[in-house]
């Protein structure tokens, strides 16, 4: 089985709770929607949670989000915590795309933007990244803030280049946050400051897109709005019954 499930920004209860209730094991995946809190600072206090992730018998597939390292800025760690001057994650096959990996941690799994894998025969194309409204918080207090946060003009055209090789046609997209479009139906408090770039691409890019599901995260929301679904705490079977339509 696949499942999805929005932030958990280094808590893991639900995604705990849900293994036990399920009694799901390596084979089934958890898809995160961004925002997993795996890698914020890489040291030591990051490899005691892949410690125990990696303990957790589901495989977690994790988009990236605004909160956490994008694993190509990941070096490896010591048992005390020191880092090294090795990459941590390596490319490999999984599911006819490529995902993020470290040989330690085989159930982590992090998507490579702008790939799509084949999912239970669901085509799905993803696309991590977003800006930070908390950004002038985090600075100002030494909290961890990634200046590559966003998807920048290289993962965008790799995006890009994957819609037009598959004629605008997927079945389901993962995202972090959301086409601005979508922004006004949530009642959200105007932030100062806030760069939307890339929620106006991602406008762009769904009005290149045939598909049946888009799945998001960020907002801090479980709601849907028509083809769009916005998860945080729920957690459920990817695509539900529309692999029966």
């Amino acid at each position: 089985m696949i499942y999805i499930t929005g932030d958990c920004h280094g808590e893991f209860a639900k995604i705990q709770r849900f293994c036990r209730a399920m009694k799901t094991t390596r084979e089934d995946t958890m898809i995160i929607l961004g925002d997993a809190g795996i890698n914020i600072s890489n040291g030591l206090r990051d490899l005691r949670k892949k410690q125990m992730l990696v303990q957790l018998p589901i495989t977690l597939f994790c988009i990236h989000g605004n909160h956490e390292m994008r694993p190509t800025r990941v070096v490896k760690v010591d048992q005390w915590g020191g880092r090294t001057d090795r990459k941590a994650y390596r490319l490999k096959d999984w599911h006819g795309g490529r995902v993020y990996v470290e040989s330690a941690f085989p159930s982590i799994l992090f998507a490579r933007d702008g790939e799509v894998y084949d999912l239970d025969g669901t085509a799905t194309l993803v696309i991590g990244g977003a800006y930070s409204p908390d950004k002038p918080m985090r600075l100002a207090r030494g909290w961890p803030w990634y200046s590559d946060e966003q998807p920048d003009g290289r993962i965008r055209r790799r995006v890009e280049d994957a819609i037009r090789e598959r004629q605008g046609k997927v079945d389901a997209v993962l995202t972090h946050t959301i086409p601005a479009r979508y922004i006004p139906a949530l009642h959200l408090r105007p932030w100062p400051g806030v760069d939307q770039s890339t929620e106006h691409w991602l406008d762009r890019v769904e009005d290149s897109l045939q598909y049946q599901k888009w799945y998001a995260g960020h907002f801090h929301v479980d709601v849907t709005i028509g083809k769009l679904e916005i998860m945080m705490d729920h957690v459920e079977p990817f695509m539900g019954d529309r692999k029966e339509s």
